[in-house]
């Protein structure tokens, strides 16, 4: 395996993979925090050549963070498909780089290749890819799940209506869920992030969205995003839930500080099977995000590219309904400013596609970050631009609970309508019915809460 490279007169040797990947990567600060960031743009460059030059077998055969030593590693390598792998695995990445972009691959073509590719490889190809790459890439792949209605469909953007309040009280969270609904936001999931992680708490603010979707005939999916073992008591004590939602992360250790481990995950998904709202299959919400592994101490020396990477290959396991990248929040330690978040948008949600995950995203940024309002609308453009399957949208694009900006209602709108993008078809029928949509457009009567009086 060479691991050296010699670029204008100068060698640049490699000591093994980590460093190599590390280094391969896209300026990231969360990389530089951890001291695994190439120092000039120079070496970054001699690292994409010498990882566009490995095999996919050697790569798998030098393993970052081997089965033995880590759960989510086992879980990754025992969903390989070796017949698909066989035949591809002596393709370097720089191959599997063209063919990926290839006019000729379709996204079909892709979600059968996938089956044969770890996540360190869909890693290692995203490392080497533009902006626009991951764009085109991404683009390529149509991937439908359901819960209560199907999402992901070619021409559709969803989106996550996030009516979080800071008390939790059921009045002010009913206010921004109806003020949401009337911009036709809310066809892939009503999510929310409760302040009080306790199990009555859960049950109160379940039991609330259900009995509104269940009134107004919401074709929708409710959550409450409590973790996954308070709300699975809440389900045993009858509350309403259509879906189970966990944050994940790409080692053990880091699953670990979440408190999970996958069979917990095992265990929620067959409780969410059994006594879940929802008609499914699909009935399992992950969240995700670059730099979570660092912040908890379990990075094991790998870049955060590779570790959101493995975050997908773990999901993968349990076909979820929908998982998204939180892509600015974790802070400016990680994703320093909008370049670096707009880098991470799109390689977040080209690797999740390629794990065969229906992929959404938070576009968002803390007040610290070097980001603004703009540059998330930018980024919106280009995830929509991506195909990705729903992005997460606020009132006026300010979260009043968790303190950060993200996409307001009126930018789903906005994108929907310049890119031309549809809701999920069921949901859209609902809002013609209700009257704020017409052929793909908002009505006057959009934004309008009386609608619900």
């Amino acid at each position: 395996m060479k691991l050296q490279t010699k670029l204008l007169g100068h060698v640049y040797q490699f000591n093994n993979l980590k460093e190599l990947f590390a280094k391969a990567n896209e300026e990231k600060s969360g990389d530089r925090l951890s001291g695994l960031a190439a120092e000039s743009v120079q070496e970054r460059i001699a690292a994409k050549l010498v990882l566009g030059g490995l095999t996919l077998n050697e790569i798998r055969d030098h393993p970052l963070l081997p089965c033995e030593e880590d759960e989510v590693s086992r879980v990754i390598d025992g969903q390989i498909n070796e017949t698909i792998y066989s035949s591809i695995k002596r393709w370097t990445v720089s191959e599997l780089r063209e063919h990926i972009l290839d006019d000729l691959t379709t996204g079909t073509d892709l979600l059968r290749l996938s089956r044969g590719l770890n996540s360190e490889m869909i890693a290692a190809v995203t490392k080497l890819m533009s902006n626009l790459d991951l764009i085109h890439g991404a683009n390529k792949f149509e991937i439908i799940t359901q819960c209560n209605i199907p999402i992901g469909q070619k021409g559709i953007l969803a989106s996550r209506l996030q009516p979080n309040h800071p008390t939790d009280q059921v009045e002010g969270m009913l206010a921004a869920l109806k003020e949401g609904l009337s911009y036709g936001i809310g066809d892939a999931v009503i999510g929310i992030n409760p302040v009080d992680d306790s199990v009555e708490s859960v049950k109160r603010l379940l039991h609330a969205t259900h009995d509104f979707m269940k009134e107004w005939k919401v074709p929708s999916q409710n959550c409450v995003l409590a973790h996954v073992t308070t709300q699975m008591k809440a389900i045993e004590q009858g509350a309403p839930a259509d879906m189970i939602f966990q944050s994940i992360a790409g080692t053990e250790a880091a699953n670990q500080s979440f408190g999970i481990s996958a069979a917990l995950l095992d265990e929620a998904n067959d409780l969410i099977t059994q006594l879940g709202a929802s008609s499914g299959p699909d009935r399992l919400y992950f969240e995700t995000g670059q730099g979570s592994e660092l912040s908890a101490e379990a990075h094991h020396g790998i870049d955060q590219v590779t570790l959101e990477a493995r975050n997908y290959g773990f999901a993968h396991k349990y076909n979820p309904f929908m998982l998204n990248t939180v892509v600015g929040f974790i802070g400016p330690e990680y994703l320093y400013d909008s370049k670096q978040v707009i880098r991470a948008g799109l390689e977040d949600h080209f690797m999740g596609k390629m794990h065969n995950i229906s992929m959404g995203v938070d576009v968002c940024y803390t007040n610290h970050i070097r980001a603004d309002q703009n540059d998330m609308e930018d980024l919106g453009v280009l995830l929509t631009a991506a195909g990705v399957n729903f992005i997460i949208a606020t009132p006026m694009g300010d979260d009043c609970m968790l303190n950060y900006q993200s996409m307001s209602f009126h930018d789903i709108a906005t994108l929907r309508q310049t890119m031309n993008r549809r809701p999920s078809p069921r949901f859209e029928s609902w809002l013609e019915e209700i009257g704020v949509m017409n052929d793909g457009r908002l009505t006057p009567l959009a934004g309008d809460l009386t609608l619900f009086d």
